[in-house]
């Protein structure tokens, strides 16, 4: 093992220098000399900061989303090496994000954020994350991978997400943009904002819609339907005085309808009709909306030294009303069992398709009901200074964060006649559960950053002291009375160190690399310990003749990994941890950029390159209830995370319009852990899906777009989670307009 990594390394190494453009050597030694304090929103703000970090980063640009107008953030992410992910509803309403071999499920193990603050519905105590930000209305995405994240807690293993929403404009602005397509999907988007010398603010708007591009049986609506509302408002000292304070609120509001279910395909359906949807999930909806409250306040004592408080309140409700159980003679089975095993369960099967009629409570749906609560306060304090060839920079953040996951479910009866559901029972309130998990947790982080000619190291260091409770009300108390209430709690304290460094060796080419302990909160579970690993990166960015790009070699070797138990993946959804065990994951990322015909002044034909290797394995064998591990044994690879995977993009640019094409490889990947070779039965197989688009700008305000969402029409599987095989997006076309003042 050691020999491959050592491997790795020199290949990075040995990577030949080369001299950059002329143009380019310029815009780096100007902005060499401007050593800035960053907005504490953003992990690097820009394309310079991210390469120039001491460890794996990736910054999406604004023109980069703007490119095919993506509303799905699996798409988006797509275009990154290193991250993994498996699709599940073909809309990205709930992503599964898995950075460098991280567990993907629901996103539950990276530091996911907006605007620099943890948005999942309750990060500590329960992570998965149900909400999603709507990728839609945001200006950047960051992605920082490896080393030197300790800033970005509590989860430090895989890396940190940041989302940059639309920030105040410093001149009066407004942009209007509507499209619409294939399956009566359509998005309309408006903003406004102005800045004047002490106040400014920007409101926008977005909907999204869609009648979905599954089909039941009786033809109802399988799309959703998504509102979001953000307002900012600032005020700011006046530009002449000698302290420099501003204070930003921000307002987010977002609702969510969506006819989406758990309940997927048998493999034999699946090839039938891939987009068809069983007639006993006719019922399943998703109801949800997200309110955000936030109060920044920067003060600038100096170009040197800056302090930014946040304090953030996030308010999630939701509750997925769906199928869970069928019985068949009082034998309750989940439907996960029935639609991986139908040929065990042919009864059971043809309740689930409503191919026969069924007795009253035969078919059970869960309200899936829970409401969450974030909030919190975190302040960063920044102070940098230089000398003749030394440059320091010190920040330390400090936080303190409260949330809650609350409880309050039941189960319902029905049955199903002539394909018809028909509600039969009603079930008690918190019948099914009842209960409240929460944490309270404070955080610190200080990382020092000495710049010394060409060499910049990041030394630095977290802290996290976490209380996780929860209290059981139990399923036959639904006022909550305590009559059986049961209360357990597990303690977390633990520090968290890293160390990076990043070398220039000319303008053209640098090598960074660092090491790092990574971490991930336990459950409430008494004694139940966190995750925890050791990760290793080592990697160069080039330019060599205008062939930029970025190659890294990683290593995580875990101590103990953790497995949650969750509906998503088949589980029960009790949301308990279990250990995993030793864990290696180690891998490759290849980053290539190059524009065929830069030195033309009319046209230019950029291309993209990149390709991630992860390579996965179980160092201990053990038992697993949790449907997306099953039985493990010693050598096997992790479930859903992909080893091969590429993305590649090529547009042709001019002044009046652009085309853009975008292909990517979803490699194979196991469905549950294990070495044989993969295959639909066991597996999802790898699909090479490609997307178009284009614009045309009319005048310097007023631009048609087009987009095409799987040009070849190309139909595969994305996952067998939660319950049977899922079907990736179609074909889809959508054309719009795009209108700036």
């Amino acid at each position: 093992m050691k020999a491959k990594i050592s491997l790795f390394f020199l290949l990075i190494i040995g990577i030949s220098y080369a001299q950059e453009s002329e143009n380019e050597t310029k815009k780096d030694s100007i902005q060499k000399l401007e050593k800035v304090l960053i907005n504490a929103q953003v992990i690097f703000g820009s394309k310079y900061e991210a390469k120039n970090r001491t460890g794996s980063s990736y910054y999406i640009s604004p023109e980069e989303l703007e490119k095919f107008n993506y509303t799905d953030i699996n798409r988006v992410l797509r275009t990154v090496p290193g991250v993994n992910i498996y699709e599940e509803d073909g809309f990205g309403l709930r992503p599964n994000i898995s950075l460098r071999g991280t567990s993907p499920e629901r996103s539950a193990k990276i530091s996911i954020m907006e605007d620099g603050v943890l948005i999942a519905p309750a990060p500590y105590s329960s992570p998965a994350a149900y909400y999603f930000p709507s990728i839609a209305r945001m200006k950047a995405v960051e992605i920082l991978k490896g080393s030197s994240q300790i800033q970005y807690g509590p989860f430090t293993t895989g890396g940190a997400l940041n989302l940059v929403s639309t920030q105040i404009p410093e001149t009066f602005k407004g942009a209007f943009r509507t499209n619409y397509g294939s399956f009566n999907t359509g998005q309309t988007y408006l903003k406004i904002g102005d800045s004047k010398p002490t106040f400014g603010y920007n409101v926008e708007y977005l909907n999204m819609n869609s009648d979905g591009f599954k089909n039941l049986p009786d033809g109802s609506n399988t799309g959703f339907d998504k509102n979001d509302f953000v307002a900012k408002f600032r005020i700011n000292s006046n530009p002449e005085a000698a302290l420099q304070q501003a204070l930003t609120f921000k307002f987010q509001y977002a609702d969510e309808v969506s006819n989406e279910t758990y309940l997927g395909l048998t493999q034999n359906d699946f090839d039938l009709n891939s987009f068809s949807r069983y007639a006993s999930s006719q019922d399943d909806q998703m109801t949800n909306d997200h309110i955000q409250f936030m109060a920044t306040h920067n003060i600038d004592f100096s170009n040197q030294f800056r302090i930014t408080t946040n304090a953030y309140y996030n308010g999630f409700s939701r509750n997925w009303y769906k199928l869970n159980d069928i019985v068949v003679n009082n034998n309750r089975v989940g439907i996960a069992s029935i639609v991986n095993n139908p040929e065990d369960y042919p009864d059971y099967m043809s309740i689930v398709n409503g191919t026969t009629n069924s007795d009253n409570d035969a078919i059970l749906l869960k309200a899936n009901n829970r409401k969450y609560v974030s909030k919190g306060v975190q302040t960063k304090f920044d102070y940098h200074w230089s000398g003749a060839k030394l440059f320091h920079d010190i920040e330390i953040g400090l936080r303190y964060h409260y949330d809650e996951e609350d409880r309050y479910q039941w189960v319902d009866g029905y049955n199903i006649i002539d394909g018809e559901m028909n509600l039969t029972s009603n079930g008690a309130r918190g019948g099914d559960s009842n209960r409240i998990s929460s944490a309270k947790a404070f955080a610190g982080s200080i990382l020092y950053k000495l710049n010394y000619n060409n060499l910049t190291l990041t030394p630095g260091l977290r802290y996290e002291n976490i209380t996780l409770i929860r209290e059981n009300f139990g399923t036959n108390d639904s006022n909550r009375n305590g009559t059986n209430l049961s209360i357990r709690e597990n303690n977390v304290d633990i520090f968290i160190p890293g160390i990076g460094f990043n070398y220039k060796f000319n303008q053209n080419t640098s090598l960074y690399g660092g090491i790092h302990k990574g971490f991930s909160p336990p459950g409430n579970e008494p004694g139940e310990k966190p995750e925890e690993s050791i990760n290793y990166e080592l990697g160069s960015r080039f330019n060599f003749e205008g062939l930029r790009g970025e190659i890294v070699a990683f290593y995580n070797d875990y101590s103990n990994l953790l497995g949650s138990d969750l509906a998503a993946t088949g589980g029960t959804g009790s949301l308990d941890q279990f250990n995993a065990g030793e864990v290696a994951v180690r891998g490759i990322e290849l980053l290539l950029n190059y524009d065929l015909i830069e030195k033309n002044n009319k046209f230019s034909l950029p291309i993209t390159f990149g390709y991630t290797f992860t390579d996965t394995e179980f160092l201990n064998s053990f038992g697993s209830d949790d449907g997306l591990w099953g039985q493990v044994s010693i050598g096997d690879e992790l479930p859903y995370i992909a080893k091969h995977q590429f993305n590649t993009s090529i547009s042709l640019e001019h002044k009046k319009f652009e085309l853009n094409l975008n292909g990517r490889l979803n490699g194979a990947f196991r469905t549950l852990a294990g070495t044989e070779k993969i295959t639909e039965a066991n597996g999802v197989t790898s699909n090479f899906i490609i997307d178009f688009s284009c614009k045309y700008h009319i005048n310097k305000r007023l631009s048609v777009t087009g987009n095409i969402i799987n040009l070849l029409d190309k139909t595969y599987a994305v996952s067998r989670v939660p319950a049977g095989l899922r079907p990736g997006h179609p074909f889809g076309a959508y054309a719009g307009l795009d209108f700036r003042f």
